[in-house]
């Protein structure tokens, strides 16, 4: 049993109001069970996936530092749906467009109905079909793409550009030409769209671009990277949506309630089996803690020293 918790602590949360009377108790306890085994730190500020999405990744077999992380490729394979062809997601969202910047705006923000993202990809898929891009709608903020467009695109994760200037992260190889392109067309075509004159006349963001992530193929084979994380994973994001917003008492109530259910149940595991996992992400940092085997007099000199979960959560924004 492998927990992966992302934005475990974020870099939106700063200062000792974070951890100010947070009561964790399951994660206080796992923490004297737990060695923390594994540290996975971002190559570089510029990587594409967040630390989640890689261990997710190792989980399931794939190269640790792989370029590519194909995320809509595996979603559709575990439908019984598969391709040799590459695949991708693809969000409609808004760039606030400034003075020296493009900063992407939280697709969720939108409130995209279904109706409205239907209509606007409609209107797209002339365009996309000209340039061999197969696209179906799955969700308001979920288009699942496919075509040959996608051969050789490392795409950054959607989380990864949230609030962030757009030009930092798009993909600039020439394989990336032709999506340049249709990102121009796009933004003309969407510009007058009847739905963002009515989303205008309320006030509310218009979609003006789309982001296309979780692009790739999937691998031939799936060797196993790292044994001891084979099993059943679970990726929580209980605090996701918080995080990203900056909604530091939401977020610390979403910690609570996990703290209750998911991290109780993996404490019971451990305790019934004496073996479990738990990654605790941020945006650029994880660590990974596993049962390890130890003496018992180390279990009781544990038990007298523990970790604080504040401390360990910290680490992961200060390491």
């Amino acid at each position: 049993m492998h927990l992966i918790i992302p934005y475990a602590a974020s870099h939106a949360f700063t200062g000792p109001e974070v951890w100010a009377g947070l009561q964790l108790p399951h994660l206080q306890t796992l923490l004297t069970l737990l060695q923390r085994q594994q540290v996975l730190q971002d190559p570089e500020t510029s990587a594409l996936h967040l630390p989640h999405e890689r261990l997710q990744a190792q989980a399931l077999g794939w190269p640790l530092e792989a370029p590519t992380l194909p995320w809509a490729a595996w979603h559709r394979a575990q439908q019984g749906q598969q391709s040799a062809e590459p695949q991708a997601w693809m969000t409609p969202c808004h760039w606030q467009i400034g003075m020296d910047q493009v900063v992407m705006a939280n697709p969720a923000h939108l409130r995209l109905s279904d109706d409205e993202s239907q209509q606007l990809l409609q209107a797209m898929q002339p365009f996309l079909q000209e340039d061999g891009l197969q696209v179906t709608w799955h969700s308001a903020l979920m288009w699942h793409v496919q075509g040959a467009m996608l051969t050789d695109l490392p795409t950054a994760s959607l989380d990864r550009v949230i609030g962030q200037n757009v030009k930092d992260w798009l993909p600039n190889s020439p394989a990336a030409r032709p999506l340049q392109r249709l990102q121009s067309e796009m933004q003309m075509l969407l510009y007058n769209h009847p739905v963002n004159d009515a989303r205008d006349a309320r006030r509310q963001h218009t979609v003006n671009a789309f982001w296309l992530h979780g692009a790739g193929t999937l691998p031939a084979t799936s060797p196993p990277a790292s044994p001891p994380m084979n099993g059943a994973v679970t990726v929580s994001d209980a605090l996701r949506a918080s995080a990203l917003h900056g909604d530091l008492q939401t977020w610390r109530q979403a910690w609570q309630q996990l703290d209750a259910t998911v991290l109780a149940d993996l404490l019971q595991h451990v305790k019934a089996s004496g073996q479990g996992t738990l990654s605790l992400c941020s945006e650029h940092t994880a660590h990974t803690y596993t049962a390890a085997p130890a003496a018992w007099h180390q279990k009781i000199t544990r038990l007298f020293k523990k970790p604080s979960p504040a401390a360990a959560l910290q680490a992961l924004i200060t390491s």
